[in-house]
């Protein structure tokens, strides 16, 4: 019998460490050396190694790395990479930890002084390849996709993507670049590559280097026939930078021929010894990882009382989240539920566990125009399933497979999803409230993941709070992708379309992900001290959104028509203006064009240059040159600020009325700011302007169905109230008590003396110290010098020493836990308020300082909000709606008639919002409007 063909594994460690640092939190050890890459690095290496190992694994194995930042490419063109940032600080002590998790598995560490890590892969490869070995790639780096390879000898040569669990082989290269393994690095030198700053030839991409490569054969062949090319462009392109062709070739060829730093037979794979690895993850306190060893050669409680022993345990500080644990899914488990009896059956089985969780597949991510087409359960970890019953019949000769009837499935969980006693359990549940509230369905109680991941983690750095985000960081599992299995663009179907066993296997694994999420997070909140805000704040709000969501608000189509007609002559005078001043017409939403009229032909000084080589023209640039008078900056503001108004509200509203209520509905995130603020998007409210004619027009066109009154319910100054409040300020407190005006009292404080002046001064004071301005801003904003901005400011302190003693407090304990709470005990984490980097660090200071107020405010009228409806109700106002939430307003359509009555239910739940759990120093005021349209109401 032949020997076994030796197949060798040439693990891309680099690409490993950065996925790893992207994907996992700011982990730290107990001495506080950062430790999230290493963790993920480890976690990712085991899971190689065990994938491998129980399937036709590698006889021999190697983790390459980057020894340094140089090799011959530097002196071949000294700008290659040079565009790439430096690693982020708290990375960069990661890498020799990374190196010792490489030789704790007793897997050979390789790396080269002046040979890139794609370089020594390609010279394995060939030399592995050379001996009729198979060889895989672990990496997805488009570079290496040149050595794929198959030869008469036997050898093959592959790359494996882990996380997409993909082989790519020469025809995945085809058809990602249209042109074989062969072809490209030809390719490459064409496009170049704006990460490894290759020049390449401008104007050409992935399919201009593709048929050009199809028509003549490789790079050489293109630059000898660049007469015969017909784009005048193209041929223009491909003369002048022929010389930058040749250069990127040169640049993007590995070096396949270097001297092996260990010979192929040295990269023997032997298995992976406990001891050292045990070692190396109790040195690190890596916990979940020693569990999966078996805990070490003591047990947990013998290392934890001993005092010699390693701490097995990441930081205890409460800004640390818990370790990512690793599940086993099995989605072939699943159930698809086709009968009446196997649907009771499960229903049946919810009840016996007393909770289940939820999840609707629908045709659209909007829920107000999708259609339901089935739902998922699941009563336990891998135990889900999913019902489905409007799949297929889009069109008379499509085949309907065998599901059950809507009406029948919903009849039958209606009463289960409103069972008291049954709790449900979701990831963003709000969408599925809209959507099942549309027949009728109601889900009550229940607990929704996404929350939970907000409070416990916002701020964290761990990356968003989607179900497949928190699948990989959480659960270190990877969940189908909604494009694998309907696709993407023009060719992509509903999911009503797709067969029922993958949607299956889709539908049942967000509902068994969604279960495995709150068992894992319900735990965290009261250990983490999150249940307070969880519970009396944040969990209620996925029904009062939906329920709003679903009500929207009517909009004037005839008035948006003529406005946004109104906004394009504007803007076009606009542009006039900007061409006179300019002395030439440009392209005003270019960067680059403009930039050169401000600051190469108009001599504006000061002007900043990004990585590309442009000026800044951000609205920070704008405004500094348009105080310093320069009037093409200030025409620029304006066309920029009307034509995003015009593109944003004018004309998007118009097409955002959904056809079959007549209404446009927003859509409220509860995941959206860090502070806990709701966000809105389709269309963004919150952005519209609150103090300007213009904004005042777009509200205009916001109205109240007929026989009805919009109104208007503004919480007055509650930041600078709530300011007062926690930073013990006797003087504000009195002011607000005395119902006194606050910023004449600051005016008379700071100057005084109180005129129009003054007080639009103290105003911008007042505002400016919540949100930890510096000098250098204050200066800017009130348009004085900066040593009379530092003046203002000490004079307020010393006024008013109770906000300086908030603002040190607050910085203080954030350096000490990582986080900043609001009264109701909302985390916001903080994790740059340690930065080395000066500019960063001060980011997060001047937040941090914001946050715990601007923070209780959302908190406070969202337990308003979730007041709101049964306050309304027991007052007999059950035709009053709560439409819209913008910052600290609160609109309502309210029956012409009921005005007076309404406004003093909405105004005693809105200012009595903080108790009877807290009690404020100073009272909360409301201001109260009504009218035809929204900006009447004001």
């Amino acid at each position: 019998m032949a020997d076994k063909q030796p197949h060798l594994y040439l693990v891309d460690g680099s690409s490993y460490i950065f996925r790893a640092y992207h994907q996992l939190p700011p982990l730290t050890t107990k001495a506080g050396v950062p430790a999230g890459a290493v963790y993920g690095y480890t976690a990712m290496l085991w899971k190689l190694a065990k994938d491998l190992n129980e399937a036709d694994g590698p006889t021999h194995l190697a983790v390459i790395l980057d020894k340094s930042s140089k090799s011959h490419r530097n002196e071949m063109y000294p700008e290659y990479k040079a565009n790439r940032p430096p690693p982020p600080e708290d990375l960069v002590p990661q890498f020799p930890l990374v190196r010792d998790a490489t030789r704790a598995f007793s897997l050979p560490c390789i790396e080269e002084e002046g040979l890139e890590a794609d370089d020594i892969i390609a010279c394995y490869a060939r030399a592995a390849a050379d001996e009729g070995w198979k060889v895989t790639i672990v990496s997805s780096d488009k570079d290496l996709m040149q050595l794929i390879e198959t030869r008469d000898n036997g050898a093959d040569v592959e790359m494996f993507d882990t996380m997409k669990d993909k082989r790519i082989r020469a025809a995945e290269v085809e058809e990602k670049f249209g042109v074989g393994p062969e072809l490209v690095g030809d390719m490459l030198a064409l496009m170049g590559d704006k990460v490894d700053n290759i020049p390449g030839v401008p104007g050409v991409g992935p399919k201009t280097a593709a048929d050009l490569l199809k028509q003549y054969g490789n790079l050489d062949n293109v630059l000898a026939n660049i007469e015969e090319i017909t784009k005048p462009a193209l041929k223009r392109n491909l003369t002048e930078h022929e010389a930058n062709a040749r250069l990127s070739r040169q640049l993007v060829e590995l070096v396949c021929d270097a001297p092996l730093p260990e010979p192929l037979n040295d990269l023997k794979l032997d298995g992976i010894p406990a001891e050292p690895l045990r070692e190396f993850l109790e040195e690190m306190g890596f916990k979940t990882l020693l569990r999966r060893m078996g805990g070490g050669s003591k047990t947990e409680a013998e290392r934890a009382n001993d005092p010699s022993e390693p701490a097995a345990t990441m930081s205890e500080a409460p800004a640390q989240p818990p370790e990512p644990d690793e599940i086993e899914v099995d989605r072939s488990a699943y159930e698809t539920v086709v009968s009446e009896a196997a649907l009771d059956r499960w229903i049946a089985d919810a009840h016996e566990a007393g909770l289940v969780a939820v999840d609707t597949e629908t045709t659209d991510l909007d829920p107000m125009r999708a259609e339901l087409v089935g739902i998922s359960l699941a009563t336990a970890p891998g135990k889900a399933c999913y019902i489905p019953f409007g799949h297929g019949g889009a069109d008379l000769l499509s085949e309907r497979p065998e599901q059950l009837d809507k009406s029948t499935v919903l009849a039958k969980l209606k009463p289960l999803l409103s069972d008291p006693n049954l709790l449900k359990i979701g990831h963003n549940l709000k969408y599925d409230m809209v959507m099942l509230g549309k027949d009728d369905v109601m889900m009550s109680p229940y607990d929704d993941t996404l929350v939970m991941s907000f409070d416990l983690d916002a701020g964290r750095g761990m990356g968003g709070h989607g179900l497949d985000e928190l699948a990989k960081t959480q659960l270190g599992h990877q969940c189908i992708a909604f494009k694998d299995l309907c696709g993407t663009g023009k060719k992509q179907i509903p999911f009503s379309e797709v067969p029922l066993d993958k949607a299956t296997e889709y539908a049942a694994e967000d509902a068994d992900i969604a279960l495995r999420l709150w068992l894992r997070m319900k735990p965290r909140l009261a250990a983490e001290r999150v249940t307070r805000v969880y519970e009396m704040v944040d969990r209620t709000m996925a029904a009062v959104l939906a329920r709003m969501e679903a009500r929207g608000v009517k909009v004037n189509r005839d008035y948006l028509a003529r406005l946004s007609g109104e906004f394009a002559e504007d803007i076009a005078a606009l542009e006039k203006k900007i061409f006179a001043a300019a002395g030439e017409e440009f392209t005003i939403g270019s960067p680059q064009q403009l930039g050169n009229i401000l600051f190469d032909k108009l001599g504006a000084t000061g002007g900043r240059k990004g990585k590309s080589g442009n000026y800044s023209t951000d609205v920070n640039e704008l405004e500094r040159l348009a105080g310093e008078g320069m009037e093409v900056a200030r025409l620029v503001l304006d066309w920029r600020q009307l034509s995003k108004l015009k593109s944003t509200y004018t004309d998007a509203l118009q097409e955002q009325i959904e056809p079959r209520t007549g209404r446009v509905h927003t859509s409220y995130s509860l995941a959206g700011a860090q502070t806990g603020r709701l966000s809105s998007t389709d269309p963004n409210l919150q952005n519209i302007p609150i103090r300007t004619p213009i904004g005042a027009k777009i509200r205009d066109a916001f109205v109240a169905e007929e026989g009805n009154v919009l109104l208007s319910a503004d919480y007055s100054q509650i930041e600078l109230r709530l300011a007062a409040h926690m930073a013990d300020v006797g003087p504000l407190k009195e002011a607000f008590i005395a119902g006194e005006d606050i910023h004449d009292r600051t005016a008379r404080e700071l100057f005084g003396t109180v005129d129009k002046d003054t007080r639009g001064k103290a105003k911008t004071v007042n505002f400016s110290i919540l949100y930890g301005i510096s000098a250098f801003g204050l200066a800017n904003r009130l348009e004085i010098d900066r040593s009379e901005a530092q003046a203002m400011i000490d004079r307020y302190f010393e006024r008013f020493p109770g906000i300086k003693n908030y603002i040190a407090r607050t910085l203080t304990e954030v350096r000490d836990t990582g986080f900043t709470t609001t009264l109701f005990g909302r985390k916001t984490h903080f994790p740059n308020i340690t930065s080395k980097m000066q500019n960063v660090r001060m980011g997060a200071e001047r937040a941090a300082i914001n946050a715990p107020i601007q923070g209780t405010s959302a908190d406070l009228i969202k337990r308003a909000m979730a007041r709101m409806d049964a306050a309304l109700q027991a007052a007999g106002l059950d035709d009053v709606m709560m439409l819209l939430q913008v910052h600290d307003e609160l609109v309502f359509e309210v029956p012409t008639g009921k005005e007076e009555e309404a406004a003093k239910v909405i105004r005693d739940v809105m200012e009595g919002a903080a108790g009877p759990s807290l009690t404020l120093d100073v009272p909360l005021t409301v201001d109260v409007g009504w009218g035809a349209n929204w900006g009447a109401a004001h």
